[in-house]
C-alpha cells in the first residue's frame, strides 16, 4: 500500500515529492495498512485572518495559518515562517516534513508549521509586533505546550518568538514559556538555539564526510543561503579548514577561489547591509580579490560540497545536471525536487536529506521545552554536547540503514522515521488487533 495524494493538496508539488519519497521508503518497512491511512492526512489544518492596524492608521488584513500534521508521538512542534510565498498547502507540506524529522530524531514530538502571507520588510517593528501578537490571538485555543508548540522560521526571530509568548500568556493568564521555543534567553530561551540548526548540520557533515575521508583543508564549499543558519555555518566549517569560496543571499553571491573571510563577510553584512569579499580589521574592512556570482551560478560551482541553505525547490530538474559537487548536503527545507534527486543520483552526486540535516534546530528546541518544563537550565557547552551526541547518533544509524538496505541516505531516513512513527501509530491499536481479538 502507497500513501495516496489527499485530492485537496493535487495541485501541490512539495507533498507530491514528499510522497514519492515516501513511496521508496515503504518497501523497505514492515508497516499497518492503518498506520499508513492515518499518515494521509493532517490532523488538524486552521487558517485565519489577521487584522492589524498600521502606522498611518489605515488597517491591513493578513493570512495565517497553522497545521498539525500529526500528534502521535507527542505535541506538534514546529517553525512560524514570514514570507510572500506562504500558503496553507506550503505549511501543511512543511508539518508532513516535520513529522518525519521529529521521528528520525527520536524527539518526542509531532509535526506542526504555520506563517502568515506578507513580506516582513515592508513592516515596521511596531506592525510587526501587532501582527505576531494578533496571529497568537487567532490560533491560541489552537496551540499550547502539550499541544502544538511554536518556533522561529524564515523571517521569524527571538524577539517575534518572545512576543507570540507574552500574547499567549496574557490569554491564558499564566506565564506559559513552553508554548514557544527560539525565544530570548531572558524569556526562558535556551543557550544555544540560536546557532542550534547550524551547529546541528556541521555534527552531520563532519560525521558524514570522515567516512570518505574527506580532509577539511582539501574540501571547497559552496553555501547558498547567508541568514543566520547558512551564516554560523559557513564560519563552523571556515574555523576548522573547509575552503568556503562562495556563499549567497537573496541578491546574489560571491566567489572566490582562495577562500572567502567569513567572519570578515558577517561583519561588512551586518554594518552595510549587502555583500562584499573583505578581509575586516577592527571597524576597518578591505575589499579583496572576488567574482559577483548570482544563486543560480553558485549552484552549478564546481566544488566539493554545496550547501542549499535558502528556500525550496532550488535545485529541480531543470538544473539538476549543471550540478557539479561530489556531496550536496540539504540545510533548507525541501531544496530538492524528486526529479532532481532521481538526476543527482545518475551524476553520482551523494545528497543528505533535510531532516537529518538541518535537525539541529527542532532538536534544541526540544531541549528548550525541557528546560522550560522543569525549571532547570543548561549551559551552551551543555547544550551543544546534547545536541552532537544525539546528531551523530542519529546520522550514524541513517548510514547503517543505507549501507544495508543498499538505498540513498533520503530514503534510509525515512525508512528509519516511518519505523517508529508505525510503532506509535500501531501501539495504539490496529486492524489486526481487533479482527484476531487477542491480548
Amino acid at each position: 500500500m502507497t500513501i495516496e495524494t489527499p485530492k485537496s493538496v493535487r495541485e501541490l508539488s512539495l507533498f507530491e515529492d514528499a510522497r514519492k519519497r515516501l513511496d521508496k521508503a515503504l518497501k523497505y518497512v514492515s508497516m499497518s495498512e492503518d498506520a499508513l491511512r492515518r499518515l494521509k492526512y493532517p490532523k488538524a489544518s486552521l487558517s485565519v485572518s489577521i487584522p492589524v492596524r498600521m502606522d498611518n492608521g489605515s488597517l491591513k488584513i493578513f493570512q495565517g495559518y497553522r497545521v498539525r500534521y500529526d500528534d502521535t508521538r507527542g505535541p506538534g512542534k514546529g517553525g512560524v515562517r514570514y514570507h510572500p510565498n506562504v500558503s496553507i498547502d506550503e505549511v501543511q507540506s512543511l508539518a508532513f516534513w516535520m513529522t518525519f524529522k521529529c521521528a528520525l530524531l527520536n524527539l518526542p514530538f509531532g509535526g506542526a508549521k504555520g506563517g502568515i502571507t506578507l513580506n516582513p520588510k515592508e513592516l515596521s517593528r511596531q506592525e510587526l509586533e501587532r501582527l505576531s501578537r494578533g496571529y497568537i490571538d487567532a490560533i491560541a485555543d489552537f496551540i499550547g505546550p502539550n499541544v502544538d508548540i511554536l518556533a522561529p522560521d524564515v523571517y521569524t526571530n527571538a524577539t517575534i518568538m518572545g512576543w507570540m509568548m507574552d500574547q499567549y500568556s496574557i490569554i491564558k493568564r499564566q506565564v506559559s514559556p513552553a508554548v514557544v521555543t527560539g525565544k530570548p534567553l531572558m524569556m526562558g530561551g535556551s543557550q544555544g538555539r540560536n546557532s542550534a540548526t547550524a551547529m546541528g548540520a556541521f555534527y552531520a557533515i563532519n560525521t558524514i564526510l570522515h567516512k570518505f575521508e574527506q580532509i577539511p583543508r582539501q574540501t571547497t564549499v559552496a553555501i547558498q543561503g547567508f541568514g543566520n543558519v547558512g551564516a554560523i555555518l559557513a564560519e563552523l566549517l571556515a574555523q576548522v579548514g573547509y575552503k568556503v569560496v562562495a556563499v549567497s543571499d537573496s541578491q546574489g553571491g560571491l566567489y572566490a577561489q582562495q577562500g572567502l573571510d567569513i567572519p570578515s563577510i558577517r561583519q561588512y553584512k551586518h554594518e552595510n547591509r549587502g555583500m562584499k569579499a573583505v578581509y575586516c580589521k577592527d571597524t576597518v574592512c578591505d575589499i579583496v580579490e572576488h567574482k559577483i556570482i548570482s544563486n543560480k551560478e553558485l549552484l552549478a560551482l564546481d566544488v566539493d560540497i554545496l550547501i542549499p541553505a535558502a528556500l525550496e525547490n532550488q535545485i529541480t530538474a531543470a538544473n539538476a545536471p549543471d550540478i557539479k559537487a561530489k556531496y550536496i548536503f540539504e540545510v533548507a527545507n525541501g531544496p530538492i525536487t524528486s526529479a532532481a534527486d532521481e538526476i543527482l543520483e545518475g551524476q553520482g552526486i551523494r545528497v543528505f536529506p533535510d531532516i537529518l540535516i538541518n535537525a539541529g534546530g527542532v532538536t534544541v528546541s526540544y531541549f528548550e521545552w525541557v528546560q522550560n518544563r522543569s525549571g532547570l537550565y543548561w549551559t551552551e557547552a551543555e547544550v551543544n554536547q546534547r545536541l552532537e551526541q544525539k546528531m551523530v547518533e542519529e546520522t550514524e544509524q541513517t548510514w547503517c540503514i543505507a549501507q544495508n538496505t543498499g538505498t540513498s541516505m533520503r530514503t534510509a531516513a525515512y525508512i528509519h522515521a516511518l519505523n517508529r512513527l508505525g510503532e506509535a501509530l500501531d501501539a495504539k491499536g490496529t486492524r489486526d488487533y481487533y479482527v484476531n481479538n487477542q491480548w
